[in-house]
């Protein structure tokens, strides 16, 4: 008998083999849609559903995909976010148009071509100092009720159905990438060489409102949810971001200790997402706790090793992802997209531990039809036993 969606992510997840392989997509901005080939969907099979946007945020671009178009899509997961808060959406709204958009930490984005923006506004892009970061009037409010009042009765509906596996995703860049918005990359890379105490400050403090957040967003869910997501970019096309010691001296002891709060309050898994080539830290990310990785950018470094990766870390890690939107997804043909999902299953799909998706959030340079071939080669190809 085939199992429910829930059903069938929590077999995978435990590295037990589902009857297919659970299919992640439509859920958070690393999971999502873009605007434009959500459209193009609804086209092609017929939906009529407003365009909305996911954290109620359309500088952002990604959709908030309607129920009918995420059952044909034949997702397995559904998502629980938070929202800024009603002041700062609000200002958002009611700003003028084409002025940048700021979020609730100050930082923002600036339109850089119509309908495309681009996170440009650092608000704490001279600081050198801890002093400079108790000086910035910017910080949030994570007391805000505006950012989770709805929390609880959407995840509580979800879990009621039975149907479908809940990935809950609090709108955080976690510290690393809230940093780089503060300050910019650059400056926040140079002042880890340059201002090491500064920058320890910096991460350690962002950290005390992610955990702030976390910890309001996961008492409202209480035990309505199946898997929260997390992450920090820390990976490039080629290699990392920083230095394996670098990450190991100034992340892994704050990432150690985020999950941990998450572990302590919730028996959800946790979900970590990394763009780029981050083979080099996946024994530290298991070591911390990270339940699943996420996006297993194929494109990128050893990364595109997959048979490496299962037979190194699939006993202890899942895989969700897998599906280029390098090149494959965006440039390919319907028949290179079903070949490579495919590929992907077979090699990751073994012995559970694998969950497909596309690598990140499909962009706007994606065909509407590449994404339906992608979801429908899950349900052709991805049936236990893999052959």
């Amino acid at each position: 008998m085939p199992m429910t969606s829930r059903e069938r992510v929590l077999t995978a997840i435990h590295h037990e083999e589902p009857d297919r392989v659970p299919l992640v997509i439509g859920v958070s901005n690393a999971t999502g849609i873009k605007m434009k080939p959500y459209r193009g969907i609804k086209d092609i099979i017929g939906v009529q559903a407003p365009d909305e946007y996911i954290y109620d945020w359309p500088e952002l671009g990604t959709a908030q995909i309607d129920e009918q178009t995420m059952r044909r899509l034949h997702s397995d997961v559904r998502g629980v976010l938070d929202l800024e808060p009603e002041a700062v959406r609000q200002r958002n709204s009611q700003r003028k148009p084409h002025s940048d958009c700021i979020d609730s930490w100050g930082s923002g984005q600036t339109e850089i071509a119509p309908g495309d923006w681009f996170p440009n506004v650092h608000p704490l892009a001279d600081a050198t100092s801890p002093g400079d970061l108790d000086s910035y009037q910017g910080w949030p409010d994570m007391s805000d009720p505006t950012r989770i009042a709805h929390v609880r009765e959407a995840a509580r509906r979800i879990a009621e159905e039975n149907e479908y596996a809940i990935l809950a995703t609090p709108w955080l860049l976690f510290p690393f990438e809230r940093a780089h918005a503060m300050q910019g990359l650059d400056v926040f890379l140079l002042n880890m060489i340059e201002h090491p105490d500064f920058a320890r400050a910096m991460l350690e403090r962002i950290a005390d409102y992610c955990k702030q957040l976390m910890g309001c967003f996961l008492q409202e869910l209480g035990d309505n949810v199946d898997i929260i997501k997390i992450g920090d970019d820390l990976g490039t096309q080629q290699s990392l971001l920083i230095s394996p010691k670098m990450y190991r001296e100034f992340l892994k002891p704050i990432h150690a200790d985020l999950i941990s709060f998450i572990k302590e309050r919730t028996k959800a898994k946790v979900f970590f997402h990394s763009d780029g080539d981050v083979a080099p830290l996946i024994d530290d990310f298991i070591e911390i706790g990270v339940d699943i990785l996420n996006p297993i950018q194929t494109s990128a470094g050893t990364m595109s090793d997959l048979p490496a990766l299962k037979q190194r870390f699939g006993d202890n890690i899942v895989f969700c992802g897998g599906i280029d939107t390098d090149r494959v997804l965006p440039l390919g043909s319907v028949d290179d997209v079903r070949q490579e999902v495919r590929r992907v299953m077979q090699t990751l799909g073994p012995g559970g531990g694998c969950m497909i998706g596309a690598v990140h959030t499909v962009m706007n340079d994606v065909p509407a039809e590449n994404v339906l071939a992608m979801v429908d080669a899950v349900e052709e190809f991805g049936r236990y036993p893999l052959k």
